[in-house]
Formats: C-alpha cells, sequence, structure tokens
C-alpha cells in the first residue's frame, strides 16, 4: 500500500505497526502517551532539549491527532542540529584526556524496505533474531548487565518495540512496562535520559544524539546523570522499520 503508490510519510507509515500492536496484544493510547510523558520528564532535566514543559498523559490525549493512533505528542520533533564521535584504537584511546567509552557489542542488519513488507506488523524481527542476540553475545554480558538504555524515539511506539525485541519484557508487555514509569527518572532502568527525540531533538538522523548520551552518561557529564551506569545499550531503526543496529558501550 505505500510504494508504488507514493509516499505517505513516517507518521502515516509507522502507524500501521503499532495499531497491529494494539489489536494483537492490547497496547493502549495511555500506554504510547506514557512513554511521551516518562521521555519528557527526562528533558526537564536537560537544559538543551528543545521541549522542556512538563506533559501529562491526558495532554498526549489531547494533542492534535496525525495518524491515529499517533497524536502530535506521540512524534518525534523536526530540529536542526549535528553532532560527531571520534573512533580509535584502544591504545590511542588511553591518550585522550577523558575516559575512554569501548565499543562491546554491536549488531546491525537490513530486513526490508516498505512497511508493507514487515514480516509481522507487530515485532520488530529483525532486532529480536539478529542484532539484539549478536550484540550480547559479543559483549558476553546479559540483560542483567545494562544500566541504561537509549532506544530511537522516532515515534512513542519504538521503544515499546525495542523494549520487546530485544527481550528486556515480553512480546506485549512493552506498553505497561511504560506505563508504570519505570523509564522515567527514578524508574527501575532508565530510557532516554537526553529528552530522546520526542523532547532533546531530532534531526532526520537522530541515532547520533542516543550515542552521544550514551557515552555522556558511561563518562558521569550527562545533564541528566544516572548513578553507577556502566553499561548503555543503543538501539535504532532505519527506514521504516527497515534497518536495525544494536551497540553495547561500556566504560569499563
Amino acid at each position: 500500500f505505500d510504494a508504488p503508490f507514493g509516499t505517505f510519510g513516517p507518521p502515516t507509515m509507522f502507524s500501521v505497526p503499532i495499531a497491529a500492536h494494539m489489536a494483537r496484544y492490547g497496547t493502549t493510547e495511555e500506554h504510547l502517551a506514557a512513554v511521551s510523558v516518562a521521555t519528557r520528564q527526562w528533558a526537564e532535566r536537560n537544559p538543551r532539549a528543545m521541549m522542556r514543559e512538563p506533559i501529562t498523559v491526558e495532554d498526549v490525549l489531547a494533542s492534535r491527532l496525525i495518524a491515529w493512533p499517533l497524536r502530535l505528542l506521540n512524534c518525534c520533533l523536526v530540529t536542526d542540529g549535528g553532532g560527531a564521535l571520534v573512533l580509535v584504537s584502544e591504545a590511542r584511546a588511553r591518550d585522550f584526556p577523558k575516559p575512554p567509552v569501548w565499543v562491546l557489542g554491536r549488531g546491525e542488519a537490513v530486513q526490508h524496505t516498505n512497511i508493507s513488507q514487515m514480516w509481522d506488523f507487530t515485532e520488530w524481527t529483525a532486532a529480536a533474531r539478529i542484532t539484539g542476540p549478536e550484540a550480547f553475545r559479543m559483549a558476553d554480558v546479559d540483560h542483567s548487565a545494562i544500566d541504561h538504555l537509549m532506544l530511537y524515539d522516532a515515534f512513542s511506539h519504538t521503544p515499546i518495540y525495542a523494549m520487546e525485541a530485544l527481550g528486556f519484557v515480553k512480546p506485549g508487555e512493552g506498553g505497561p512496562w511504560f506505563a508504570e514509569m519505570r523509564s522515567a527518572p527514578g524508574g527501575t532502568l532508565p530510557v532516554n535520559t537526553n529528552g530522546g527525540g520526542l523532547s532533546y531533538t531530532h534531526t532526520g538522523m537522530y541515532g547520533m544524539f542516543a550515542i552521544q548520551e550514551a557515552v555522556r552518561q558511561l563518562r558521569g557529564e550527562a545533564a541528566a546523570q544516572v548513578d553507577g551506569v556502566r553499561t548503555s545499550l543503543v538501539h535504532a531503526p532505519g527506514g521504516m522499520f527497515s534497518a536495525t543496529a544494536t551497540l553495547i558501550l561500556g566504560n569499563q
């Protein structure tokens, strides 16, 4: 339905999978709204975040409808911006004045082109079967070792899909997990601590900023610093859930 009949745009494209997820698992608009609220709570602590005013679940549900079930506050920002990282050998990294952050594991895969080609609208399949396991295997750690998550949030359901695909929760449990504010400040597992694409910035290529926040957290330099971060997982899609990349970083 998407190609060759023209491009509908990311909100419409991404609205299709989450509608299927809602139908299968009972995920609700309130669950989606909770992701936006938790992410905004982190943005409130980041002076560089574009959107810092507190919001509630009711605010999200009252915001303008874009492509059901996605409303304005379920959608990422559109901003200018840029970033850079320096990647060097282990020997060279020890010469720099700041402590290095180590690449412990990584995985990447490309599955399809158009959203209509997803194997299962309710599952981020490439992440579940390829990139997550590959990154964990390379890093030689399990889920209990991850202290911090940066999950690409072009829309409020993409972190839900990521949590389920990566195995932090079971299929269908992502929405309730976020609704319990476990990802928010003071929660059990901090997610998107810079404010994410929903509230911090989104230039169209947000993955760079997710990696930067992971590095800052691991160095103890983040605006909304979390205590005791030793490992951070960064996860992102490319295209319309087409490509997938998972990165595990550590400061040990």
